[in-house]
This record gives structure tokens, C-alpha cells and sequence, in this order.
């Protein structure tokens, strides 16, 4: 009788805490740029945040995601959103690791549905899915790449999805359409093209074929993309209510895969792209402010502030200059470091080796982070890029790393492409005090919101949080 007394009472805790998971309150945060509100991958400490997790452990909800993305998931209210291309046909799989022979000239001949997902923060039902564009692609992609591969954004009014050389599609949140603007396929006219008035975007090459990933962003009523090519680069800004073009940069780059930022200092607010031949800083109107070289050969991660500085890095593995720079307002004109300098009237500091290919930077707790691809991860003091401790390996046989790093607890997550995240002390110290794994190749940057953390996988998302805390406030 005592047994079945302690079962039942056991029943009914577990019930208590999986209807305070479900039940937690709604992120009320908009998501207007790849990594969150503020781009940093940041989270107030909060017990409900999972620093331990497996495919069933701390799982509120797991939820089938069909086709082939490496766009991150983001959170608005009770809705998540995720981008996805699937295809009629076999595709071939991506493959894990930095490897040579991924290039992919030719497109399949598989019809494609280029598609925008919406699922219930609280259960993981799907809510509504909306496809696109339906077609064979005309443009190839690298194998580990993907059609989906740029993070959607909302400004909480609505959601803009971009899709590389498909176009952006701007939606209410409950997946109603309000304007869309279609890339130009070559030698179609504009007039055939629905949505092509004002601004019509052109497809372009991108270097040997590997396809796009730059993720666009919204600021006070304008949506930013760049579009950096083997053609004509360019960066547009639109009215993100209507879609109409409100200005266009051409930019003298190659093709790049840094997602811009919007840097509101105590000066300006200024919007920062990241190329191989410049980094550039525009105002609100398309003037541009500032810029300066030195980065490696292609740019990737995307530039961030905090203590009113802000970070730029790249970090190109076959490149002897992997920089990170700290940059304080006000610049005007050319800023470029003279050959031998470390700093300048507008360069704080700079580090010539310290920079990531894929993954964007962390600072969390007055620590600058960098996770590398192959699996070494260092920090720097963020106000003077002084070494902290310099590059250390995870974990031997760690595999390799494309997203982005996030923080909460005390603790810094770096998610491998094996699906294993491990769980790093912050501090002075590189210290491994966790592993994860969730058994399913990753490299989409996850997501944190309503005490909880978003994790995308090759088919799946997962909604994870810590069962044994209560959903607080």
C-alpha cells in the first residue's frame, strides 16, 4: 500500500513538473537578428535552463522537421519559426568535419520546396508551414551547406524569411502573406517575375558554387540583407513593412557569409557588414561612416558590441591572419591599422590569430570567447584583448564546429557536429564539466527563450528544459 502511495505521488510530481515546462511563459523578446535581440547568445541565469540534456532527458517536446536547413530556430510569443528546403527526390547527405571535395557545381534536378515552419512554443505542434518557391534550384551549393541556411527574423510584428537566391518573404505570425520580393532567375524578364517591382534581387554566383548563408536583420522599421557574390556584392535596406526599397550600397567584396549587425552606440546608430576586402559601417540612410581591411580571406562570423565596443572577427582556416578587432565609436574615413600597429584612435585592440571561421565570438561574465572549428576554444579579457588563456582542445576527438557558442548558469554551451554539446566553466580557467549529446549531426546555432533552449538537429527540434525547476514568474 506504501509502495503504491509513493508511486502515485511520484506520478503526480512528474505530471506538476511537465505542466510547468509546458506552461511557461512566452518569450516576449523579439528576435531581429541571428543570435537574438542582441546578438550575443546570452541568457539571465535562470534555473529552468538545461545544463544537462540527452534525446530524452530535460525534452519537453521534440518536433519533425522535413528537409535540409542549417537556419537557427527563433522564438516570438508562443510561436517558433524554423526555414527548411526539401526535395522530392534523394538528397545527397552533408558530411561532417573540414574536408576538401564538398563543392557542388552542378544542381540537382529534384524539385525543391523551399518552405517556412511554424511551431506552439508549449507542445511542438506544428502551427502552420508555408512554401515559397516549388522547383528545381538553378544554383548549386557546397554539400555541407544548405538552400535554408539564413536565419529568419521578426521584429514581433511580422516574419521575414530570406532565402539566399530565392528571395525574402515577409508574413504575419500567423503565416499570412504581406509582400515578397523574388530573385531574377538570368535572362528572365523583370515583368514575369511576381513581386519584382521596386527591388528586384538577381541571381549571382557565389564562390565555387558553395551557395548563401548571410542572415538578414530588422532595426526600427527596416529589414537589412547583403548579399555578398562573385558578381555584384550589394547590401539593401527595405521597408519592412511594404518591402520597397529604401536604399542599395553595390559593394566592391567577393562572396562572404557574415550576417551585418545594427550597432546602437552612445553616438549613432550605425550597421556594420564584414567582407574580405572591407569592414564597412553605414548610418540609417546608407552613408558610409567608417571602414578598414585586414580581415582573412572569408568572413563568417557576425560582428557584435558590449561595453559600448564592438567585436569583428573572421577567421578563415588557411589564412595566417584570423583577426578580431575591438572598435569604439565615432570613426570616421579609413581606420585600417598601419602595418606592426595593435591599436589606433578608433582600434582598441587587435588580436591577429584569435579569430573563428564559422562560429561567432561569446562574451559572457567580462570574458571574450572564441570556439574554433576544429575543436580548441580560448579567452581574452574583452576590454583590452589581453590572453586570458590561449587555445585549448575540448575534449580529443571532439569532431568539428560550426555554431555559434551561447551562455547562461555560469556555464558556456559549444555544440559539435556530432551533436554533442559540451558544457564549459566560466572563468579564468578552461574547465569541461558536461557533455550532451543528442546523436544527430548540428550546426544551427540554437536558440534560448521561455526558460528554455531551443535545439535544431539534421531532422529534428527539440525544446529542452530543466524538469526538476519550476516555471518561476
Amino acid at each position: 500500500m506504501r509502495r503504491s502511495t509513493l508511486l502515485l505521488a511520484a506520478l503526480a510530481v512528474a505530471v506538476l513538473v511537465a505542466g510547468s515546462a509546458l506552461a511557461a511563459p512566452p518569450s516576449t523578446d523579439n528576435w531581429p537578428s541571428f543570435r537574438g535581440a542582441d546578438a550575443m547568445s546570452v541568457a539571465d541565469d535562470d534555473p529552468r535552463l538545461p545544463e544537462s540534456w540527452s534525446t530524452t532527458e530535460n525534452v519537453v517536446w521534440v518536433a519533425d522537421v522535413p528537409g535540409l536547413g542549417w537556419s537557427s530556430p527563433i522564438v516570438q510569443g508562443e510561436r517558433v519559426f524554423v526555414t527548411s528546403v526539401w526535395s522530392d527526390g534523394e538528397v545527397e547527405e552533408p558530411k561532417k568535419g573540414l574536408y576538401l571535395g564538398g563543392n557542388r557545381m552542378q544542381p540537382s534536378s529534384n524539385v525543391h520546396h523551399w518552405t517556412v515552419y511554424c511551431f506552439d512554443v508549449r507542445t511542438g505542434e506544428k502551427c502552420w508551414e508555408r512554401e515559397v518557391l516549388s522547383g528545381a534550384p538553378d544554383f548549386p551549393r557546397h554539400l555541407k551547406n544548405t538552400y535554408a541556411s539564413e536565419t529568419p527574423v521578426t521584429d514581433g510584428e511580422r516574419l521575414y524569411a530570406y532565402f539566399g537566391n530565392v528571395g525574402v518573404f515577409a508574413f504575419t505570425l500567423d503565416g499570412e502573406p504581406i509582400w515578397e520580393l523574388r530573385v531574377r532567375q538570368p535572362d528572365v524578364e523583370e515583368d514575369a517575375v511576381d513581386g519584382a517591382d521596386d527591388a528586384v534581387f538577381e541571381v549571382a554566383p557565389t564562390r565555387y558554387g558553395w551557395g548563401t548563408a548571410a542572415s538578414p536583420i530588422v532595426h526600427n522599421g527596416q529589414l537589412y540583407i547583403v548579399n555578398d557574390n562573385e558578381d555584384q556584392s550589394w547590401m539593401v535596406a527595405l521597408d519592412a513593412a511594404t518591402g520597397e526599397e529604401l536604399w542599395r550600397d553595390p559593394r566592391d567584396e567577393g562572396s562572404n557569409w557574415a550576417t551585418p549587425f545594427v550597432w546602437e552606440n552612445e553616438l549613432r546608430t550605425e550597421v556594420i557588414t564584414v567582407g574580405t576586402d572591407q569592414v564597412r559601417s553605414y548610418d540609417k540612410e546608407g552613408k558610409l561612416l567608417w571602414h578598414f581591411g585586414g580581415m582573412s580571406s572569408i568572413a563568417i562570423p557576425q560582428p557584435f558590441s558590449e561595453y559600448g565596443l564592438l567585436y569583428v572577427s573572421s577567421g578563415y582556416i588557411g589564412d595566417q591572419v584570423r583577426p578580431v578587432y575591438a572598435i569604439k565609436p565615432g570613426a570616421e574615413g579609413d581606420i585600417t591599422l598601419e602595418e606592426g600597429q595593435q591599436s589606433n584612435q578608433w582600434v582598441v585592440w587587435y588580436q591577429p590569430q584569435a579569430g573563428s571561421y564559422n562560429p561567432t565570438p561569446l562574451i559572457y561574465r567580462d570574458r571574450f570567447y572564441t570556439l574554433l572549428d576544429r575543436g580548441f576554444f580560448s579567452a581574452h579579457d574583452p576590454k583590452t584583448g589581453a590572453v586570458v588563456y590561449s587555445k585549448t582542445r575540448i575534449e580529443r576527438g571532439s569532431g568539428a564546429f560550426t555554431a555559434s557558442p551561447w551562455a547562461y548558469n555560469g556555464k558556456i554551451f559549444v555544440l559539435s557536429e556530432d551533436g554533442d554539446t559540451f558544457v564549459i566553466e566560466a572563468g579564468d580557467e578552461f574547465k569541461v564539466v558536461g557533455k550532451n549529446s543528442l546523436d544527430e549531426m548540428c550546426m544551427s546555432t540554437p536558440a534560448i527563450a521561455a526558460g528554455s533552449l531551443f535545439i535544431r538537429t539534421r531532422s529534428k527540434l527539440y525544446r529542452l528544459t530543466n524538469q526538476g525547476a519550476s516555471a518561476g514568474p
